[in-house]
């Protein structure tokens, strides 16, 4: 190939030559070689664009559909440390490149917590705000001690938030589950009708029940056992019984020296009923409304 003139580009065929020298030493109006390192070269080919300072790899970059937005900056960062333009947009290019950091397609946050994140805030002593007045009048006229005379004898003139027990009593709800009972009708006779729902139901299996047919064809118990030791006071027997025959009683002082004393028969059953009935009586008439 010819030999190229100075001050002169060749022209595209020599400069698209894989063995043209031409496409590589292309001189600059003072006939220095082009290198990394100078000024880009004032001769252009033709139908090539006039060479731009400002550096448009960034846009490129992010236009590519195959790499992900996390890839992008390593790539940036290095194409933009090759070129000698991009040092006179180097602080465009850091404003760029921090705010592609800064805005992240997952949850952790960029950049360092906020103040006081998941830290104890700083507290200052009370006494540091306080002043010397406050501080001697504190010291000298004893207002603290004053001030707890004065809760003291507040308190002296209050009626008594605790009762006398056994001699006084507080509220019981209508819904205690105290002692167990066994009723009857008004007319005495018991209202149970042997069905053995609550011994069914019973989950600590403290109930045993034995029936037998009269001579009027009626079903009644002839035996009505609760062992109070096994008892968890759940209330199931009242709320399956459908007569209500067993109920548990308001009464919560039933303690025994001995455990035999524990194990409520029949005739026991009935005898509690019989004395807490006007009671038993008014709390299910309470209660009755929300069952």
């Amino acid at each position: 190939p010819p030999s190229p003139v100075p001050g002169k580009c060749p022209s595209k065929r020599q400069a698209q030559h894989p063995n043209s020298r031409n496409s590589l030493n292309c001189t600059s109006p003072l006939d220095t070689p082009r290198s990394s390192i100078t000024p880009p070269s004032t001769c252009r080919l033709p139908g090539q664009l006039e060479p731009s300072h400002t550096l448009h790899v960034e846009s490129r970059i992010t236009q590519s559909p195959t790499m992900p937005p996390a890839a992008q900056l390593p790539v940036t960062m290095f194409l933009a440390a090759s070129r000698p333009a991009a040092r006179n947009s180097s602080a465009v290019l850091v404003n760029r490149l921090m705010a592609a950091n800064a805005v992240r397609n997952y949850a952790t946050p960029a950049g360092p917590p906020p103040t006081n994140f998941r830290q104890k805030r700083f507290e200052t002593w009370d006494e540091d705000k306080e002043s010397t007045l406050n501080k001697m009048g504190r010291f000298f006229l004893l207002s603290e001690m004053a001030r707890g005379m004065y809760v003291l004898m507040e308190q002296f003139f209050r009626p008594p938030y605790t009762i006398y027990y056994p001699f006084e009593k507080g509220p019981i709800s209508p819904r205690f589950r105290g002692e167990h009972a066994l009723r009857r009708y008004p007319s005495g006779e018991e209202r149970c009708i042997a069905c053995k729902l609550c011994e069914a139901i019973c989950p600590a299996q403290a109930i045993t029940i034995e029936a037998e047919e009269r001579a009027d064809g009626s079903r009644r118990t002839t035996r009505y056992d609760i062992d109070m030791t096994k008892c968890i006071y759940c209330g199931f027997c009242q709320e399956s019984c459908p007569v209500d025959a067993i109920v548990e009683s308001p009464n919560a002082e039933y303690a025994t020296e001995t455990r035999e004393e524990l194990l409520y028969n029949k005739e026991k059953l009935l005898s509690n009923g019989d004395k807490w009935e006007p009671e038993l009586a008014a709390v299910i008439r309470a209660d009755a409304p929300y069952r």
